[in-house]
């Protein structure tokens, strides 16, 4: 939420600093491993140490590479019984344009209003608000009765697979079980959902699945002037159109029909009234929720063709092309449905048709857990007179590899965003205002005592 309301929350200068410090920290993953810069890592390892003098005196750590495994021992043993696994990342993705920055992405600049930087929203300034939490906790006495484990990533942005990996691994070695997994994913936006006045959390409750197909065609080549009937590029193009013309099936899951049944009172006639009846509307409700792209993804597996390349000259018959589509998994399909469904779509044997890279299966039947409510309540808590309802990340979080370490699972972070501050994330200027990241502090610190 922008503007400087007085009666808006807010941080102090030393807190902002801290995230600010945090920010300045170029912890940038790439793919290639060797792009990267450990010394930042370092730098940023050893800033939460020397911030948090608390959090590293009473809580054990240990470390998966720079990814950080923290375990806040309870008053209570329950025999591996956490109360809660609180996931951040430390990473961030690439910058691409810095020069259209209005202050330099790794500056960490603090101004009356906001705090700015790279990982300003995604996702450090949810590690350093936990911390300061987890900190004030300590330092005002506070004890959960039952474990709370703390886990931050260091490779999110390039799929989890040395930090968040391992250190779920390793709960589940330990035998921990807790009641709740909080991960990065919803937020409360102002302005995004359709007909409806009020700010709407969206406490995610699981996340789609993702796969990458890739297209190839081989081809004899030769000049120009004497094709065949059909080049490389040319067969590429048309099983790629025949891709995006042919999406895989609309349809309507419960955990969609769950958003939007909560949503229906705030909405106006008619709308309020078709989803009274969505059940038996189903048709028609996913008609219309497909009209839009940002709805789309809530009723279908999405199809994206992202990369097309071939041929080496305008003269010379291209001897291969080849094409990337990126799909994002409804639950209810796989990645094996994905591939098949493009065999069966392309029907051309002469494309060779494949995933590529990092998959991941969509959430196995999503749906609000036992302590969904808790996380609603602080969260109304945090932005009084805000809607409150549930839903998918569309893309991959850490959370993924905690499947069945807990019994519910939220991805949700209580700052108020509007679609232009939606697109600084991964974007140009990413920042947080000092409004937002106290919300972000008050809630998991209110989340700690009601666990203490």
């Amino acid at each position: 939420m922008t503007g400087t309301d007085p009666a808006e929350p807010t941080v102090d200068d030393a807190i902002a600093e801290r995230l600010a410090a945090a920010l300045r920290c170029a912890t940038v993953s790439f793919e290639d491993p060797a792009d990267i810069d450990l010394g930042e890592f370092d730098r940023l390892t050893e800033h939460l140490e020397r911030s948090f003098p608390l959090v590293h005196r009473e809580l054990t750590c240990e470390r998966f590479g720079h990814g950080r495994l923290y375990r806040w021992d309870g008053t209570e043993s329950a025999n591996g019984r956490a109360a809660a696994i609180l996931l951040a990342h430390m990473d961030v993705v690439p910058v691409d344009g810095a020069q259209g920055w209005t202050h330099p992405p790794f500056a960490g600049v603090v101004d009356e209003e906001f705090i700015w930087g790279r990982g300003a929203i995604d996702d450090k300034s949810r590690v350093l608000a936990i911390l300061e939490a987890v900190e004030g906790a300590l330092a005002a006495g506070i004890r959960p009765r039952r474990t709370v484990i703390l886990a931050f990533g260091h490779d999110e942005e390039v799929f989890g697979e040395t930090g968040a990996a391992r250190m779920a691994e390793r709960l589940r070695e330990s035998g921990v079980r807790a009641d709740l997994l909080l991960d990065e994913g919803g937020v409360i936006t102002t302005g995004v959902a359709d007909g409806i006045d009020v700010p709407v959390a969206t406490i995610m409750v699981g996340e789609k699945g993702f796969a990458t197909v890739r297209l190839t065609v081989s081809g004899v080549g030769g000049h120009s002037s004497m094709p065949g009937r059909q080049t490389a590029v040319g067969r590429l193009a048309r099983a790629v159109a025949r891709l995006q013309d042919r999406p895989l099936p609309l349809r309507l899951t419960p955990v969609t029909l769950d958003m939007l049944t909560r949503l229906r009172t705030f909405m106006g006639e008619p709308r309020r009234s078709l989803l009274g009846v969505a059940r038996v509307a189903a048709p028609a409700v996913v008609r219309i929720l497909a009209a839009r792209p940002q709805t789309e993804a809530l009723v279908r597996t999405t199809t994206a063709p992202t990369v097309i390349h071939g041929g080496v000259k305008a003269n010379v018959l291209p001897q291969r092309a080849e094409a990337y589509v990126n799909f994002r998994i409804l639950p209810g399909d796989s990645v094996q449905t994905v591939l098949a469904h493009c065999r069966r779509v392309v029907r051309d044997e002469g494309v060779t048709i494949e995933v590529v890279g990092t998959a991941s299966e969509p959430t196995p039947d999503p749906s609000a857990g036992p302590a969904f409510d808790l996380i609603a309540d602080i969260a109304t808590e945090t932005v009084p007179g805000i809607a409150v309802t549930v839903g998918l990340v569309p893309g991959a979080t850490d959370a993924r590899y905690y499947d069945g370490l807990a019994d519910t699972r939220c991805n949700f972070a209580p700052i108020v965003l509007d679609s232009a501050d939606l697109e600084r994330i991964h974007g140009t200027d990413e920042r947080i205002s000092r409004a937002n990241y106290a919300r972000l502090i008050t809630f998991n610190r209110l989340l700690i005592e009601r666990l203490a």
